[in-house]
This record gives C-alpha cells, structure tokens and sequence, in this order.
C-alpha cells in the first residue's frame, strides 16, 4: 500500500515535469522494484541520453569572472592611454643675443607654458650666426652695430608665430668684447649698445634691454645652463630617490672659453671665505647652492694669442730694424706668414702695457710649427709666482679644490671638436690629446691647407695655438693633471641646445627657475596612471587566485578543466 503510495505520488510529479514522456515511461520494462524504476526517469531529466553535463555552474561562473575582469582591465588602460594623451600646446618663446667679441648669435628657446617652472623643459629651437663681427667691432662706425641683426631677426620671425611675436621677450647679452670697448672707449661702447638696441625695439617682440654683462655673470650663467639641461637641480618621484643616492657631485662645473675672456665656475665643498668676490649663492628649487667662480678678461683665446705675440715681441732679443721685422712663432704651422699692423696691435687693453717702440709699422709672422716651445711661450702668460691665499690658479687669483666632473663648451669645444678628440664615448687621456695636438702642430701649413681646404685661412691657422693654449690653460692655469683630466667633458650641446651662457640668462630674467620647489605631485600623471594600472592588475589576479583556492569547482576536482 505504502509503495503504491510512493508511485503515484513520484508519477505525479513527473506528469507536472515531463507530461508529453509519461506515456513512454509507462510502456517501459523496468527491471527491479518500484524505488529503483524510479531513479532512472529523474536522472533523464538533465541528460536522456545519459552523456556527461556540456556546462556546470561553476565554469559558468567562472567564465562571468574571467570576461568582467578582462573588461575591467582593458578599461583601465584605456583610460590611462586617453588620461596620458599630450594636451594641445600652448608654447611660449624667448630670444637671446649673445654678443661676443668676434661674433654676434641669436637663439630662439620655447617652452610649454603649464611646465615653465619644471627643469629640462626649455629647448632651444633656432640658431642664427650674424654676418660680420661682433657688435664691438663697430667702433668706428657704430651706427651699423643695430643693422647687421636685421637679417636673424627675420629668421627669428619666420620661426615664432605671429599671434605670440609680442609677448615673447628679447634680450642681448654682450661679453668680454664689449667689456674691453667699455675700458678702451666708453662713449663707443655706450653708441653701440644704443644702436643695437634701437634696432631690437623696431622688431615686433617685446625688448627688455641690451646691455654689458660681468665676467661674474657670464660664468653664473654658464653653469645655470649646463646644470639645467643635464636636470641637475630639480628631480620628481623615482629620479629624485635615485639623485639623493649619488655619492658624486650634484653639479658639473662649468668651462667657457671666448675670444676675449675664460670663466670657470663650480661648487666646491672646501670653498673657503678668503675671496669672497669670487662667491655666489644661489637658491634654486629649494636647494642652497655655494658657487665659486672667476672670469679671466683677456685670456679668451684670441687676446690669449694677441697677449702672447706682444711678450714675444716684447722678449725679441735681436733689435728690430726697417729690414728686420718678422718674428718667428712656434705656434704657427711650418710655412705660414701673417702681417700685422702695429698701430693697431698695441691699441687693445690686452696688450698696451706692453707696447714697444719699433721702427717698422707692420710686423711678419713667420710660423715653426714646435709645439714644445709653443707651450713654453704660452706657460708666460700665467703668473704663478705669487698667491695670497691658500691655493690659486694664476695671477694671484683665489681657487679652491677643484670637485666633480666639468662640462667644458663654447671655444673648449669648437677646438678640440675640429681635433677629432671630443668624438669618444669617453674622455681621452691626456698624454693622448698631447700627442695628437702636437702632431698637428707639426704639419706643413700648405699640408694643413689641402686638407681642410674648406674652413677659413684665419681659423685653421690659429687651430695649432688654440689647442696647445687650452692646455695650458687646463693644466698650468687651473692644475687639472691626468688623475682628474677625465673629469672633463667637452660639450656643444646637450640634447638640442648649444651649451653656454645665455639660455641660463633668459631663465633668470624670466624667473623660469624658483628659489623653492613648486608643490606636486611625488609622481607624474603618467607615473601615477601606469602604476595604477598595474596595481589592478595583480589586484584582480591575487583576488581570483585566493577565489579559486577556497572555491575550487567541482570541475576542476574531477579533472574536466
């Protein structure tokens, strides 16, 4: 009776599932008993056919999991990728005249605006080399020191755009010419600021002065320069860590040679309060900076050579006659002859102490080629005999202990650049840029001539002089020797910008560089997206991972994944 019960009641709920296979179940030849006729019927309602399941709940959900979470990422790095994307740009523009004592140059620099107090971010995009000399040059005829810019600042126009020729600012900077025009001529030097400077108000930008910078300055802003491009003062999030790392200097020194003036500026630990004229302080985003620098006037390289050619003159043993006016130089390549006029040779402030009285009003250099001797004429210009301090270069001029590494540009440059001895990965030792210098010395000028037909008689004649005064210059006037020779590295640019003083000069008068580091964030916005992105990442995978340990499916228990 009981069984019976149990059937109709187990064939009834069957009939509500599956009323269309009742009739099928009924005509069926069920072996067993009732309870086990029964079993078959309700298994068959997931598989008739008796095959394995084709999907559990489990791989489903699993399979939910594994899309979402695809889409969560892809979404994640969609936004980093459009959050990242480079905002229209709003550039601004600066021009500086550097105006030197052989030649004038102008620079155009652009920067974004929303990044103007960041380091780096500044780059100089144009160069223009003005025709003729430089602006001291127009002494007597100081009218057209104004008018030989014209033609680079058209080019400057060509590359600025119109809308935003107004607001970008111009400055010149004169150097070491300008200041031997001012001690030689002031009223000359003071015409010739003010023709330059009526042709810079005519031109659509914004003039904010032209005007004589020190030798202090021209060296402050040299290592301003350099230290910027290289991204010495200023550094964000992983940069800054690895920077406060570094046991070595956190600034290169500076080395800039002219053609009237050289300058080293650098920060040294043991520098001392004995010269305090040859001190600067500087605060730059945040950071006190102790610098010790000196412009040398008259030892650029061409009133180094001037200076050299009136102590030989002077120093001539044999009495000059009408008939007897050449000097033999040893700086000179073998062969070659120069004239020089003497009522201008004794006029410059290099060389008047030094006038002699000759009976003959021009002078015939005739060249050696000894490199040797060279070095000992040139080693005369430096007075080492007396120093008032604790240590000196030369002169009686104050120098502290010479620390880190030295960009050396602007004429250190240019000379040892055409000497083939700048092109190394790394410096080469001294005894070899000896060696190579004095073997170019030692070549016959018309030799010299034949090879480097392209470049300039007055240049390449003076290249023998320049190099073998550079080390002099190095060596006996600053004392670096072949232990810390290698600290030095000849620079003409550092990324797209020429190494010298005057993109360090439009950052100051622009205040582009903060005494205190502007508030931001520890990471940039790209930083910040990438490690957020990556943070999800093994986010979403330790989360699965702990999922599918503490909830291992039954699929993976039996093996079917």
């Amino acid at each position: 009776m009981g069984e019976e019960l149990w059937k109709m009641v187990v064939g009834a709920e069957l009939d509500d599932v599956q009323p269309q296979r009742e009739a099928s179940w009924n005509n069926m030849d069920i072996p067993g008993n009732g309870k086990d006729a029964i079993v078959h019927p309700i298994s068959q309602q997931y598989d008739v056919t008796g095959t394995k399941p084709k999907m559990s709940s489990t791989r489903t959900i699993l399979l939910i999991l594994g899309f979402l979470s695809t889409l969560a990422v892809i979404a994640l790095i969609a936004v980093a990728v459009t959050q990242n994307q480079p905002l229209p740009k709003n550039i601004k523009y600066g021009i500086v005249l550097d105006a030197g004592s052989s030649h004038t140059n102008l620079y155009v620099y652009e920067w974004p605006a929303e990044k103007e107090n960041d380091t780096g971010v500044v780059k100089q995009v144009e160069v223009c080399k003005v025709e003729g000399p430089g602006i001291s040059g127009y002494s007597h005829a100081t009218e057209k020191a104004g008018p030989s810019l014209a033609q680079c600042l058209q080019q400057a126009k060509e590359v600025i755009p119109s809308a935003q020729h107004k607001e970008t600012p111009v400055y010149l900077g004169a150097t070491a010419g300008m200041r031997l025009l001012r001690l030689q001529n002031e009223s000359a030097a003071d015409k010739v600021l003010s023709s330059v400077g009526n042709t810079l108000r005519s031109a659509p930008f914004n003039f904010q002065g032209a005007r004589i910078i020190t030798g202090q300055e021209e060296g402050a802003y040299g290592w301003i320069t350099i230290n910027y491009l290289l991204g010495n003062f200023k550094q964000s999030g992983w940069k800054k860590l690895l920077h406060s790392l570094k046991s070595s200097s956190e600034t290169s020194g500076a080395l800039d040679l002219g053609g009237a003036s050289t300058q080293i500026t650098f920060v040294s630990k043991d520098l001392s309060s004995e010269s305090p004229e040859n001190q600067l302080y500087f605060r730059l985003y945040g950071k006190d900076y102790q610098v010790y620098t000196h412009s040398f006037l008259c030892y650029g390289k061409d009133q180094a050579l001037q200076q050299k050619l009136a102590r030989d003159l002077q120093a001539s043993t044999s009495t000059p006659t009408v008939e007897n006016s050449s000097l033999p130089d040893p700086c000179f390549h073998k062969g070659y002859e120069r004239t020089i006029n003497i009522s201008d040779f004794f006029k410059n402030p290099c060389t008047s102490d030094k006038e002699k009285q000759l009976p003959f009003s021009q002078l015939y250099i005739k060249g050696e080629g000894d490199y040797q001797k060279c070095r000992e004429n040139i080693q005369k210009l430096f007075n080492k005999s007396n120093c008032p301090y604790s240590h000196c270069s030369f002169n009686g001029i104050y120098l502290p202990p010479l620390q880190g590494d030295f960009g050396a540009f602007s004429a250190f440059y240019f000379v040892m650049n055409f000497l083939n001895l700048t092109s190394e990965p790394n410096p080469l030792a001294l005894n070899k840029v000896t060696s190579t210098i004095e073997s170019f010395c030692a070549q016959p000028w018309q030799e010299v001539k034949t090879a480097y037909h392209h470049i300039k008689e007055k240049y390449l004649s003076e290249y023998c002089f320049s190099g073998a005064y550079i080390l002099s210059l190095l060596e006996n006037g600053y004392e670096f020797t072949e232990n810390n020779w290698q600290m030095i590295h000849f620079l003409g640019k550092i990324g797209s910008s020429d190494a010298g003083w005057t993109l360090g000069y439009m950052l100051n008068l622009t205040n582009m560089i903060p005494a205190e580091e502007p508030a931001g964030p520890p990471l940039s916005h790209g930083s910040y997206v990438g490690l957020m992105v990556l943070c999800s990442l093994v986010l979403v995978s330790v989360l699965l991972f702990a999922w599918l340990l503490l909830h291992k499916p039954k699929c993976l228990q039996k093996g079917i994944v």
